[in-house]
């Protein structure tokens, strides 16, 4: 590797280096010279001019990476475009496409590879065009570390705060953000303090990242590969020792293991294996396997290849898994390990960038590919926008060229995911255009936010049916079964008409129960946190719960904010629609604040919790709310009144 002490008096005189070693050894050559090395996978992204084909080309022409031919194919069309005068346009090295150099912008992704001492590297190039952001998506799918290129003299623009959130979202979580053209603002850390500064401001309110900020003039060299003199106040490492020295392979999954199948081989009577590759996670011969979605299990019998079997197998091998028992399994299904199930489901919540000049049509329907499964699927709505500029999330019905949004998906056929935070390579997925096949945008999985709401997967368990009919259950008990949820904002008084409620039924003679939020979290939900999923995975949990009351003839009040009008639809489906009654206890906000029983809005305002429903979580007024009361105006007692006439009318009570 070339370390020259002042990079910056070699500035553009690339032709010098015609005669230096050259990488013009084969592939297979190249790979055994350096195998054994960390590979790390990076992009470089930022704004159109920033200097990011600019930072690549000195990076491998530091490195001895660059053929002579090549070199000196570059150093004429410099000549001939002009570029940089008589120097040699380092751009021109990944700006490969001929339309690229014509217009001086990076158009697709231009991948590279190189070698250091300590690592192999494979970079991207991504353009930095509002045009191309879905190529500088795709780029950074697979990346490890993100490379942000700030031009010095505009600082953060636009467009690096969308590439930056769009790195973070895709579980991205090393960065460097290369301030550049040093040069052009007189090398001035003032001027390198104050983009810094700007950057972090913006960068807080994305999920995490190990950040490092780093002064650079990318043509000539400036703590690109070395340390220049001409910035002495720098005093941190430059781009390439990053490169060499921060973590690798921060978003591979090595410990669940999945298998998407790509193709069932059969060819001959006495062989069936499933082919594929390892996306994540590790598996050997013995190990027991469940096939998702029909839930069948089995163990590994065999991990074989072309040539020779294998005791293992991990992320990311292409190799063909036999099995012992001859169960049904076919492309789109998954293997994984019965102890690391992920989730089976139809509904998913997923945050989407969409690539498309025609914008997200909520309910249409489209194309889902998600590993090797490629299933129709819906949009169901979408939650809300991410602002660019601001961060903050803004309703909105649909998603436009660039946006960044929150979305639900409804699929046709169950898909097993994982949360994209925990694993890259089952958290994501393509829409696609059912027409013109087309990529439209691009999602990572936020979670199965409507929990365990599907059908689980096929096993042996058969429920028996009671021997006490309803018809007995409600001659004795004098009421018919039924589930009053009572939803609304915290605060809003709900839990207390639900006691209220009990004690009428109670005073009547009735039968009732009632089913807390809060209480439900200190136990049979107590592993749930607050988060959209979480949310309604207690709803869930609790709705099955009610389901077993009512099949024992009981009434069920439940007391739950349920802020998500998707949700509350799956409990009507789930406990019956003749038995399911929905109440909005209804009070502005403001109202709620001022109640605060618990003190959420209180820890809210001091940065304590997140994920309030109302403040910082989406919610959702019910539209089609069996009853309305609203607690601001009416006592609990009217209130609970209120409820209770509305099972005399719907003939719950007598």
């Amino acid at each position: 590797m070339s370390t020259p002490s002042d990079t910056h008096t070699q500035a553009g005189d690339a032709t010098a280096r015609l005669d230096a070693p050259a990488a013009t050894a084969s592939l297979d050559s190249w790979l055994a010279a350096h195998e054994g090395k960390e590979l790390l996978r990076f992009i470089t992204c930022g704004n159109v001019d920033d200097g990011k084909s600019t930072l690549i080309g000195r990076l491998l022409l530091e490195t001895d990476s660059i053929p002579v031919d090549v070199l000196e194919a570059v150093a004429r069309d410099s000549k001939v475009r002009g570029t940089r005068g008589e120097e040699t346009d380092l751009a021109f090295l990944t700006d490969g496409l001929k339309a690229e150099r014509e217009q001086g912008i990076t158009i697709d992704v231009a991948y590279r590879t190189f070698s250091t001492d300590r690592r192999r590297f494979i970079l991207a190039d991504a353009p930095g065009h509002e045009q191309y952001t879905r190529n500088m998506a795709t780029g950074a799918s697979t990346a490890e570390l993100a490379i942000i290129l700030i031009d010095a003299r505009y600082g953060v623009t636009t467009q690096t705060r969308r590439h930056t959130a769009i790195t973070r979202l895709l579980g991205i979580r090393q960065t460097i953000v290369a301030i550049n053209k040093m040069d052009l603002v007189g090398f001035s850390q003032a001027r390198f303090d104050e983009v810094k500064a700007a950057f972090e401001a913006f960068a807080t309110k994305l999920p995490p990242s190990n950040v490092a900020f780093v002064p650079i003039v990318a043509t000539d060299g400036d703590s690109v590969v070395a340390r220049g003199a001409r910035m002495p106040w720098y005093g941190g490492p430059s781009v390439l020792e990053l490169l060499e020295t921060l973590p690798v392979d921060a978003g591979t999954n090595h410990v669940d293991f999945r298998f998407p199948v790509q193709l069932a081989l059969r060819p001959n009577e006495s062989f069936r294996g499933l082919a594929g590759s390892v996306a994540s996670g590790e598996v050997r011969v013995g190990d027991p396997i469940l096939a998702l979605p029909s839930g069948r299990t089995s163990r590994v019998a065999r991990i074989t290849t072309i040539d020779r079997d294998l005791s293992s197998a991990r992320v990311p091998m292409a190799t063909t898994i036999v099995l012992e028992d001859d169960i049904d399994c076919a492309r789109g299904d998954m293997l994984v390990r019965p102890d690391q199930r992920p989730t089976l489901s139809t509904r998913f919540t997923a945050n989407l960038v969409w690539m498309s000049d025609a914008p997200l049509v909520p309910g249409r329907e489209y194309l889902i590919r998600h590993a090797t499964l490629e299933t129709p699927a819906t949009i169901v709505r979408v939650v809300h926008r991410l602002d660019i500029e601001s961060l903050e999330t803004t309703p909105g019905p649909t998603l436009r060229l660039n946006e960044i949004g929150l979305v639900e998906v409804r699929t046709s056929r169950p898909i097993a995911i994982d949360p994209y935070e925990k694993n890259r390579a089952t958290g994501s997925f393509v829409v696609i255009d059912r027409i013109s096949a087309g990529t439209l945008g691009g999602g990572m999985v936020v979670a199965s936010d409507v929990g365990h709401w599907d059908d689980p997967a096929e096993s042996h368990l058969t429920p028996t049916a009671s021997s006490v009919t309803l018809d007995e259950r409600r001659a004795r008990l004098g009421q018919r079964p039924a589930t009053i949820v009572l939803m609304g904002l915290s605060g809003s008084g709900k839990s207390s008409v639900a006691r209220a409620v009990e004690r009428l039924l109670f005073e009547r003679g009735n039968t009732a129960i009632v089913l807390d939020g809060a209480a439900v979290r200190t136990g049979l939900s107590r592993d749930l946190g607050f988060t959209a999923a979480d949310r309604s995975e207690n709803l869930r949990r609790s709705m099955e719960l009610a389901r077993l009351m009512n099949d024992a003839g009981l009434i069920v009040v439940g007391a739950f904010s349920a802020p998500q009008a998707e949700t509350r639809d799956r409990c009507r489906e789930l406990v019956g629609k003749d038995r399911f009654f929905l109440v909005h206890v209804d009070a502005p906000l403001e109202h709620c604040r001022t109640r605060d029983p618990s003190g959420l809005y209180r820890d809210a305002a001091l940065g304590k919790v997140r994920d309030v429903p109302g403040l910082d979580a989406p919610f959702e007024r019910p539209t089609n709310a069996d009853l309305v009361v609203r607690s601001d105006q009416l006592s609990v007692a009217a209130c609970a009144e209120r409820v209770v006439a509305l099972l005399r009318e719907r003939g719950i009570v007598e």
